[in-house]
């Protein structure tokens, strides 16, 4: 198949982009391929919007707003201890007047619509397994995934070979860890000159509170407990209409102990003194969780090639200390749908976006983030800093590979003394069955390990096998034979395609590819 754009992954870059390119150009033949089963179907964020990206491209959206759509009312920063809630000043990147909690799946669909009104090819359950190469180097295009292979990856009596799609500019809007964007950054050396990527573990709950319960348009955000000082990360509490409440917690994959799970936090975040009279009584409605592209300005690999533009999070465009990526990803897609209108090529888009709007924004904050390797009080006093100087300290921190800060398990923190739960989900395979998930059963495993004998051997004795924490949907599993011989059992159909076991694996032999068109989460609501 032939176009003039394909543009791979149906979140809010990848449908700006396709959108803009139409409005500027509506001769263009262009096409969008989204791995899920519906658009919005595995989109996942807090979601906080900024609307002024979105108010540019598309400014009839608040006449007819997705299904969940809530201005922001009122603020609040909090720092828990294990029993208390202290107020804090809420930080100025972080103030929300103007904004709106949003569910970033139910604009995706949002957005879909009005693409395809404009003559743009949407195509959900399409998953884009690898680029397609000239001899020279360029771009042209992507494949996609076989279907109907069993699982010993021979064709099955359904079996339909993926084809290629072919075009003169491939963007690539994949989002965090986007398996094909991994591939290409690899293979064209798009991050030789940047600093490592670096991220963050998102999980998110939509639940049904008794009536009255809820502060239409509260936006919460609390650092501390039950982290540690030296893990980085926080929750959010954010309410909605209809007594809904978004819940979430945020765990930076640059954490050190193996024994630490995530997950775990999470839930107990939940039993906080703080939290636990909201939800109780409450029902839980979906569970969701996602890998955050956290590196920012240093980050960010090249996002121009021959024939290839990078956008939103697959090149890591979110702004971390805003806890907030949707404005960036349009923008940035609408640059690069302006960039080639204007210039044919998309030889310097990298260039222009660094110097746009979107590019200074993470300019400004890029030391903020890496200041919380010196610990929680050492960041917000760094944080401080760089507020106070706009960004404009003479100096640039660096970030690091996430697979390499996990110590061994001598030097493991020992039990942390949480609570017993009792609050939902019960464990993280009930937490799976609020996430939608639907694989086929038959299918070839889509999570790659390089050598299982590590597993059993190094990983075991150096770490303790940390997958089985660090995994928020239960996928990886140290099983014992009838002879008491110790295997990795990897229960694919579990997985909930956040990209964790990609990044954080200490030994970096975990490939996350594709699954099936069509296969994975469906985020109800999220």
């Amino acid at each position: 198949m032939e176009y003039d754009v394909v543009v791979v992954g149906a979140g809010p870059a990848g449908l700006a982009c396709a959108i803009r390119l139409k409005q500027l150009q509506p001769e263009l033949s262009i096409c969008v391929l989204e791995k899920g089963s519906a658009v919005g179907a595995q989109l996942l964020s807090g979601c906080v919007m900024e609307p002024g990206p979105l108010d540019a491209l598309l400014p009839e959206w608040r006449e007819s707003p997705p299904a969940i759509c809530v201005p922001a009312a009122r603020d609040e920063f909090r720092l828990l201890t294990r029993r208390r809630s202290w107020w804090l000043p809420n930080p100025p990147q972080m103030h929300n007047q103007g904004n709106f909690i949003l569910s970033l799946g139910l604009l995706g669909a949002w957005m879909a619509t009005r693409a395809e009104a404009l003559g743009v090819d949407v195509f959900p359950g399409f998953a884009a397994a690898e680029a397609v190469v000239a001899d020279d180097g360029r771009i042209r295009g992507v494949r996609i995934g076989d279907m109907g292979l069993e699982k010993d990856g021979t064709p099955g009596p359904n079996h339909t070979p993926g084809a290629e799609i072919h075009a003169g500019t491939t963007v690539l809007a994949e989002g965090c860890r986007g398996s094909v964007t991994k591939q290409v950054i690899a293979k064209l050396g798009l991050a030789r000159d940047c600093s490592p990527p670096t991220f963050g573990l998102g999980f998110k709950e939509l639940w049904q509170l008794p009536a009255g319960r809820a502060e239409p348009g509260l936006i919460r955000h609390t650092i501390g407990w039950p982290l540690d000082h030296r893990t980085y990360g926080g929750s959010f509490l954010y309410h909605l209409d209809q007594d809904r409440v978004y819940i979430g917690f945020v765990v930076g994959l640059d954490y050190r102990d193996p024994r630490f799970s995530p997950f775990e936090a999470f839930q107990q975040f939940k039993h906080h003194p703080s939290v636990r009279p909201l939800l109780e009584g409450g029902e839980l409605i979906a569970y969701g969780a996602r890998t955050i592209a956290a590196g920012g300005w240093q980050s960010l690999p090249r996002m121009d090639a021959p024939g290839l533009l990078l956008v939103g999070d697959a090149a890591g465009t979110l702004n971390v200390p805003k806890i907030k990526g949707v404005h960036q990803a349009i923008r940035s897609g609408v640059l690069a749908a302006e960039h080639l209108v204007e210039r044919g090529t998309t030889e310097g888009f990298d260039a222009r976006f660094r110097a746009s709007a979107g590019g200074q924004e993470l300019r400004r904050v890029r030391n903020v983030k890496p200041g919380f390797k010196a610990g929680l009080w050492a960041g917000l006093a760094n944080a401080g800093l760089e507020t106070v100087l706009g960004g404009r300290s003479p100096w640039t921190l660096a970030n690091h590979e996430n697979h390499t800060a996990l110590q061994r398990l001598d030097a493991a923190t020992p039990e942390r003394g949480w609570t017993e739960r009792t609050l939902p989900p019960r464990d993280r395979l009930a937490a799976v069955f609020n996430a939608g998930n639907a694989h086929e059963e038959s299918q070839p495993v889509h999570l790659k390990v390089a050598d299982p004998s590590i597993c059993v051997t190094r990983c075991t004795a150096e770490f303790g096998n940390p997958c089985e924490k660090f995994c928020p949907a239960g996928v990886y599993e140290m099983v014992a034979d009838d002879t008491g011989a110790r295997r990795l059992q990897i229960n694919a159909a579990n997985c909930v395609h956040c990209k964790a076991c990609d990044i954080k694996d200490p030994y970096a032999i975990i490939t996350w590819t594709v699954p099936e068109g069509g296969s994975g989460p469906n985020y109800n609501q999220l």
